[in-house]
């Protein structure tokens, strides 16, 4: 079967007026945890239901790397990523990236956690987080603490990262 290219603006509206007839099946997609947030969850139900797409991606983006997924990681990342390490050190390209990253995939035995401490997502454009992040290599003794910042765009489909940004902390 040949599903039909549709644009995101087209995917928008089918979306907006299944919701305005009541249909439960697209309510459903839209309903998730930003829909709980009260006041502060978007109104409108594309933007609800990204937001709630937005809360899967930067999950399945940290924990793919925490879990040492390597293929997952670079899935959810932008051709056009661009990382700044802690050091100064910058890398352009997903490809760049992950050479970067090679040893934290292959050594698997960094210890990666992570506390959100902010959050924006502009509907279905873009999104911002901001987490504070434990990197740990107990073998060695290595233990780093860092603000890191991770931007997000929307294809039309999915969300993908193409910049984050880790500033060492005390």
């Amino acid at each position: 079967m040949v599903l039909p290219q549709l644009s995101f603006r087209r995917i928008a509206s089918i979306l907006a007026s299944a919701l305005a007839l009541g249909g439960a099946s697209a309510a459903a997609c839209a309903a998730g945890p930003a829909a709980d947030a009260g006041a502060n969850a978007p109104q409108n139900p594309l933007h609800r239901w990204c937001a709630h797409q937005f809360d899967t991606a930067q999950r399945v983006d940290m924990e793919s790397f925490r879990d040492y997924d390597a293929d997952t990681f670079r899935a959810g990342h932008d051709e056009r990523a661009v990382t700044v390490f802690d050091s100064g050190a910058v890398r352009t390209g997903i490809d760049a990236i992950m050479a970067a990253l090679a040893g934290h995939f292959q050594n698997r035995e960094a210890k990666w956690s992570w506390s959100e401490r902010y959050r924006v997502v502009d509907g279905c454009r873009s999104a911002y987080i901001l987490y504070e992040t434990v990197y740990e290599i107990p073998r060695i003794g290595y233990r780093q603490r860092a603000m890191t910042g991770v931007t997000y765009t929307h294809n039309g489909w999915q969300w993908l990262a193409v910049a984050d940004q880790g500033t060492r902390l005390p």
